[in-house]
């Protein structure tokens, strides 16, 4: 009894300091989502859900105003890291991941209608359905916010509070196993299928001695002055085949100036070599040419750390070998990535709109390549927080326009808005990019942090009648959530291989992209031991969000 008071009161206290109890959700929330089982983790927002679901159950509540900022942080973000590649996309070869990501999304889409239909769903909960056997966090938002807003009026009988309740916990009870399911198939289906993902990774970076996928780290910039005699009776070419990695730059400076050496020339004594490259490059080939030399204040070796954003039309489509930026540009290209996700930095990958090539090289020579490509960022940290602030504004404003057919009042509601002001605020950030300045940290900040107050809400909501609807629906539930997940990667899978004909490696990221699944693309990267699987999620990942926030709210309508 005395634990019991105990509890008791911990609880009653917890209810009277709302920003405590939020922040134990999240905190406890990253605890639960850390554990691993194997290989398998739950992840955050899986974490978040269930430390909802428990303090939920004991009849803590959100206050939809704190919710709907979540939602609107999170929805917005998510169309504005979309946007530099969404319209770009549709005009080149991505007609065939945007034809992936809508195969995938009809077939959820359409096997949780029949199975809402079937087992006589409570309204509402045919959208948790798809949104948790997806494991599409924008279909969750979207389907709720369609109900709150009143773009869907509730059946006879029902209630809005009633309807986002069955969303919530149709979602609640599908999520982890779609989450598990899908980075089960997504394990055991290539081998199933005598697909070794490996070779075929490999097969996919083997065009160039240098097509594999490389990540630089520790790179640094040095001076060496040439003092052995004996480096200098080597011709330059074949100096370049003892000692050079093939990536790092080196520069030969004579009498003051910056000198290009021909294949069949040599070094002299007392000639300098600016050399920026992996700490590695040092330790094993440096003292090889002479002794290091501390470079003055002024020196022009001032290596600087940027990122360049791939913008211009001349640019997207070229491939880093067309480019060769070592040698044209004198710049060292140490990573590249597309939202949060990394890419093979290989020299026959086609560069698209939206790309971060992160680079180090001398200022002038970042500038120039930065010319090239489109627009160069340095440890820029501060947010347009005006065309933020605006961009939300407008989101919800156009979410609110409406158009009376019949009896029906079609609009795009605020998730429909907010994307598409988040889309179109983050392509024209691609065309001018002074404009609407969001630095990755602060996007992924505000993206992270409202999906997991959106998601907290959830949780507190759907915890309330959690056990009761488990005990009259849950088994069947979980079989139809079942079977939302696995149907559409069977179908999506075969229709790539057959129809679209896509390589597997990229074929397997595209429909983690399809589903939304930053998890099972992990699953994908580590089975391939390669970072090509990436290629193929980005491809779809920005349509998949469109169509499944569309989704979300279209699926009510049945």
């Amino acid at each position: 009894m005395e634990e019991i008071s105990l509890f008791t009161r911990l609880l009653e206290g917890l209810r009277e300091q709302p920003v405590i109890t939020l922040f134990l959700i999240f905190g406890v929330g990253y605890l639960i989502g850390n554990i691993r089982i194997g290989s398998f983790s739950l992840g955050p927002v899986a974490g978040v859900l269930f430390a909802g679901l428990f303090l939920g159950h004991y009849g803590f509540r959100m206050n939809p105003g704190v919710q709907s900022v979540g939602f609107a942080m999170f929805i917005f973000s998510v169309g504005f890291q979309a946007g530099p590649r969404f319209f770009d996309v549709l005009r080149q070869d991505g007609l065939k991941y945007f034809l992936l990501a809508v195969v995938i999304a009809a077939t959820g889409f359409i096997i949780a209608i029949v199975a809402s239909k079937l087992l006589s769903l409570e309204p509402g909960t045919s959208a948790g359905l798809l949104s948790g056997g997806l494991t599409s966090s924008p279909t969750l938002a979207s389907a709720q916010d369609a109900i709150r807003s009143g773009q869907v009026k509730p059946p006879e009988g029902y209630t809005a509070d009633g309807m986002i309740g069955n969303v919530s916990t149709g979602y609640a009870i599908t999520y982890i196993f779609g989450l598990a399911g899908l980075i089960a198939v997504i394990k055991l289906f290539p081998p199933l299928l005598g697909i070794d993902l490996k070779k075929e990774a490999k097969a996919l970076e083997a065009a160039d001695e240098q097509g594999a996928a490389t990540q630089l780290t520790n790179v640094s910039a040095r001076i060496y002055k040439v003092t052995n005699e004996g480096i200098t009776k080597i011709p330059i070419v074949q100096v370049k085949k003892k000692y050079w990695d093939r990536t790092s730059i080196v520069r030969v400076k004579r009498d003051d100036e910056f000198i290009q050496l021909q294949q069949e020339e040599f070094l002299r004594i007392g000639d300098e070599l600016r050399i920026v490259a992996p700490v590695e490059f040092f330790t094993k080939v440096g003292t090889q040419f002479g002794e290091e030399i501390t470079p003055d204040v002024s020196t022009e070796l001032s290596s600087k750390t940027a990122k360049i954003v791939v913008i211009k039309k001349d640019a997207v489509g070229k491939t880093i070998g067309e480019l060769d930026i070592a040698r044209e540009f004198g710049v060292l290209l140490t990573s590249i990535k597309n939202g949060s996700i990394k890419l093979p930095a290989s020299v026959d990958y086609e560069l698209k709109k939206g790309d971060i090539l992160n680079v180090v090289g001398l200022q002038e020579n970042v500038d120039l390549l930065g010319e090239k490509l489109g627009h160069v960022e340095r440890n820029i940290v501060e947010t347009d927080m005006v065309t933020f602030a605006f961009g939300i504004v407008i989101g919800v404003i156009v979410g609110l326009l409406s158009v009376k057919v019949g009896q029906l009042s079609i609009g795009l509601g605020s998730a429909g808005g907010l994307l598409a002001s988040g889309l179109t605020i983050g392509y024209l950030r691609s065309v001018r990019p002074t404009f609407g300045r969001l630095p990755e940290p602060a996007r992924w900040f505000l993206m992270e942090f409202g999906l997991l107050l959106f998601m907290a809400g959830v949780g507190l909501r759907a915890g309330g009648n959690i056990l009761e609807t488990l005990a009259e629906a849950g088994p069947l539930l979980i079989v139809a959530g079942i079977a939302v997940t696995l149907t559409p990667i069977l179908i999506g899978y075969f229709f790539g291989r057959k129809v679209l004909k896509i390589n597997p490696v990229l074929l397997f990221g595209a429909i983690t992209g399809s589903m939304t699944s930053g998890a099972a693309l992990s699953v994908v990267t580590k089975a391939a031991d390669s970072p090509m699987p990436s290629l193929g999620y980005t491809g779809a990942y920005a349509f998949a969000n469109v169509l499944l926030t569309i989704a979300g709210s279209l699926i009510l309508f049945f």
